[in-house]
């Protein structure tokens, strides 16, 4: 028996009713996860969604970016969401924070334990197991996306947003990438592959994404996508 064989048969269940019930409960937990969501923010008022790496350090150009973004929104009326870890994260909250505007985190468990920063407010923290769920939340309470650089987390999240937005499953809102030259390769790519190559999207679909370099250029985006509208978005 080969190394994959005794791998395989370690991790073979002896039942296989056993884990049908298992995933049978497993919604329950789902469902609690999904009812705490809903109980805590749905009351925070308008907020926008900022992401990027957990890597960046404070001593980072986008460190320090992405808390000057926080903070002028904060200044607008917007709360703030993130991921409520360190990096990019941390700077967001610290910025909601400093402008006395909401401050909400939506945790992950990982296995190597993502540490809520301290600057999400105390009833505002919400840890998860289901990163599925947490998306959820992102997009359900969120007027805008902030996105700055960031890894495979932060494309999975820019790109459930665009999905979704393209495919009219949420009504629109603005995805605003901040860092041309972070950002500027992949969106290159999009236009000469996704677009003109394979013809795989539409040309109205770039339209999703706003690409800028500093604070002022993410507030106003989302300041004037809504200035279209006599309401507050979604609230």
């Amino acid at each position: 028996m080969n190394e994959q064989d005794r791998i395989r048969k370690a991790f073979q269940p002896k039942d296989w009713s056993e884990v049908r019930v298992k995933d049978s409960w497993q919604i329950f937990k789902i469902m609690a996860e999904f009812v705490e969501a809903f109980e805590k923010l749905s009351r925070i008022g308008p907020c926008v969604s900022i992401f990027g790496s957990a890597r960046t350090m404070p001593d980072n150009h986008y460190y320090s970016l992405a808390e000057e973004i926080a903070y002028k929104l904060t200044q607008k009326g917007y709360g703030i969401i993130t991921g409520g870890g360190p990096g990019i994260m941390e700077a967001a909250n610290r910025g909601a924070h400093k402008g006395g505007g909401m401050s909400v985190g939506l945790n992950i468990v990982l296995p190597f334990e993502q540490v809520a920063n301290p600057y999400v407010d105390v009833d505002k923290l919400i840890t998860f197991d289901y990163f599925f769920v947490r998306k959820v939340m992102f997009m359900k309470y969120a007027q805008g996306f902030v996105v700055l650089p960031g890894g495979y987390g932060t494309m999975d999240e820019l790109f459930e947003a665009l999905t979704l937005i393209q495919t009219k499953k949420v009504a629109a809102f603005p995805v605003i990438l901040v860092g041309k030259d972070y950002w500027s390769g992949l969106i290159d790519w999009i236009k000469s592959s996704l677009l003109h190559k394979e013809n795989n999207i539409n040309e109205i679909d770039l339209d999703l994404i706003s690409l800028v370099d500093t604070a002022d250029e993410a507030v106003s985006n989302i300041e004037n996508f809504y200035s279209k509208y006599l309401h507050k978005p979604n609230f």
